[in-house]
């Protein structure tokens, strides 16, 4: 980085701008040039700037003449070739050109390359706070393969989020009051069984668990008859917050899992405290007078609400909140709750829980405060819940809940990241038939086998191992779409090479290598820019494609895109590193360019390093 800064001077007096969105430089002048136009009042353009495929001439375009022929009853052609005239360039193009009906546009080499090398991506901050909801594993076990998965995925989301500028807090939710909970907690009683503290907690509490289903049949229902009172005793004991402190047990051990895989929370919110804190109640009395009350059928007497705007095909659309004898379902409670995180009302008063890495973790606690150390809780702008695919009707019985106050829109701001599940070697996973895999284990062994593939005389061994294992992992799980069901098997997640995060961390060490070669070797000459030419050009043109991708990744709800752009930047530096001339001689060999080449492609590795890096950070 001190290479990098020194020779930006006399580029920019080695200062670091901010990147200029050259796209929407070009959007504005295409803007600027219609304005000569006499275009119908009610014309709505949508004007696209993209990249113009590689068999094509020019390195952006913009097909915007076509929506203009209609309104101009002239050939699109003809438009594109009077644009060309008529547009007023911005810095870093050189020359506009008429390609049939399409506008292409050619950057200026040089002041793209040093634009690109000499700035970086700071987004402006939104103004809004954004609440993401991810792990929220049952406390009755450790976390599975299966539990990796969404975990990271919200853990991605939160960085690129916040990356975009927005305020963002991650919540874990606790259902400390839940039948696995409970199930749990009575498998203890039952065995009378005492932690040897030795075991990781989480997964002694879970074997018990395993062993309670294994020893009765839960689902046949006399045995459950048998069991019920027993098992209602301690919900109620969870309920009455008696075994707070066993639980708090199990989520801890919990925490040390999202620990090892750098996740970090905000905010833990238990069950018990939504209930007691009275929620529930101050929600109903916001909808329940909006609430449907059937007057006939099986429904009579209830009330609730029609869930076929929101979903179709429904065989039961209508869908009880409130049962005719006053009760109300979990449903309810999931509402309250999400009317909290909006800021509809207050009642959860919050404490400090732990010490994380990055940031103190608190939670809600009923002898908390409202602002502890001055924090603020809840008050979104925007909700994600990054939650099992199977929970998706669950999720649209809250959007429907938040559809029933103020003007209807807290909905559309409400999101279900519905991932999917994950089969471990072809088989569903169980967590009552103990047919998982830890994720404990899982990350061991990431580790063991990056360690097994690392040289023994590298400097800080088990470091490195301990970065690309968890590397290679993390990537397994998040370069898929999340709507895409994953098969976890060993070769595969945990294979270092192909699509995965070292092939990334590699061109990421080779090019950070480059550039402690030319620190040693005193390189300081003035860059030359000018005589960069279209291999740096096509490399740089990856790098500023970076706002674009963190964008999509924004609208998509998916950190998948970002995964496939860090492959691209290490492919197209790799393929730079190895490019070759006509007689077959590398011709980008650094330490042997010119002097002022040299200096200039020394840069250009250095900002390709920072990106790959910004990429990979931004995935966790």
């Amino acid at each position: 980085r001190q290479m990098l800064a020194r020779l930006l001077k006399g580029c920019v007096s080695g200062s670091i701008r901010l990147m200029p969105d050259l796209k929407q430089l070009l959007k504005t002048a295409l803007e600027g040039a219609l304005y000569s136009y006499a275009l119908p009042p009610d014309l709505k353009l949508e004007i696209a700037i993209q990249e113009t495929p590689s068999d094509k001439p020019g390195d952006y375009g913009s097909a915007v003449a076509f929506q203009l022929a209609k309104a101009l009853r002239s050939n699109p052609a003809q438009i594109a070739k009077d644009l060309a005239e008529k547009i007023a360039l911005p810095v870093g193009i050189s020359r506009s050109e008429a390609v049939g009906p399409y506008l292409n546009f050619f950057v200026d080499a040089p002041a793209f390359v040093r634009n690109v090398v000499s700035s970086r991506y700071i987004a402006p901050q939104q103004g809004k706070k954004v609440i993401i909801e991810h792990s929220s594993v049952n406390p009755n076990k450790e976390w599975h393969v299966g539990h990796i998965r969404g975990a990271l995925i919200g853990d991605a989301l939160a960085r690129m989020y916040r990356a975009s500028g927005y305020t963002v807090e991650v919540q874990n939710y606790i259902d400390d009051t839940g039948r696995q909970a409970a199930e749990s907690q009575f498998a203890v009683q039952h065995y009378g069984a005492v932690w040897d503290e030795k075991t990781k907690y989480d997964h002694w509490l879970g074997r018990l668990y395993v062993q309670l289903h294994k020893d009765f049949d839960l689902k046949n229902k006399e045995i459950k008859a048998s069991l019920e009172p027993q098992i209602a005793a301690v919900i109620h004991q969870l309920e009455d917050g008696k075994l707070r402190g066993e639980i708090e047990r199990v989520v801890k051990a919990q925490l040390e899992t999202a620990a090892s895989l750098g996740i970090e929370y905000g905010l833990l919110t238990w069950e018990s405290d939504v209930i007691h804190a009275g929620l529930v109640e101050q929600a109903l009395a916001m909808f329940a007078e909006k609430l449907e009350s059937p007057t006939e059928g099986k429904f009579t007497g209830a009330k609730g609400v029609d869930l076929s705007p929101f979903v179709a095909g429904l065989e039961e659309p209508f869908k009880v909140l409130v049962r005719g004898n006053g009760t109300y379902v979990y449903e309810t409670k999931d509402i309250a709750y999400h009317y909290w995180k909006f800021g509809l009302f207050e009642g959860l008063k919050f404490q400090k829980f732990s010490d994380q890495l990055r940031k103190p973790l608190y939670t809600t606690a009923p002898s908390g405060e409202l602002h502890p150390d001055g924090q603020s809780f809840a008050h979104a702008d925007r909700v994600i819940n990054v939650i099992d695919a199977r929970q998706g009707l669950a999720q649209i019985v809250v959007k429907a809940g938040l559809s029933l106050v103020s003007d209807g829109s807290y909905a559309k701001y409400h999101h279900h990241l519905a991932n999917e599940t994950v089969l471990l070697e072809g088989q569903t996973m169980s967590g009552r038939k103990g047919i998982t895999v830890s994720a404990d284990e899982v990350i061991a062994e990431a580790q063991s086998r990056a360690l097994a593939l690392t040289p023994e005389t590298l400097e800080s061994r088990e470091n490195v191992a301990q970065i690309i294992g968890l590397g290679a992992l993390k990537f397994a799980f998040l370069k898929a779409s999340p709507e895409r069901q994953i098969d976890f098997r060993w070769d595969s997640a945990l294979a270092l090479q192909g699509d995965t995060a070292p092939v990334a961390q590699y061109a990421h060490a080779r090019a950070r290598k480059i550039g402690r070669d030319g620190s040693s070797k005193g390189f300081n000459d003035a860059p030359d820019w000018s005589a960069i030419g279209s291999l740096e050009l096509d490399l740089m043109k990856s790098v500023a494609r970076y706002p674009d991708v963190l964008a999509l990744c924004l609208r998509d709800h998916s950190p998948h895109p970002m995964c496939s752009y860090a492959l691209e930047l290490a492919g197209v530096f790799n393929s730079y590193y190895n490019h070759k001339d006509a007689s077959g001689k590398s011709d980008t060999n650094i330490m042997h360019s010119p002097a002022g080449l040299r200096e200039a492609r020394l840069a250009v590795v250095a900002r390709v390093a920072d990106a790959i890096q910004e990429a990979l950070e931004v995935l966790g």
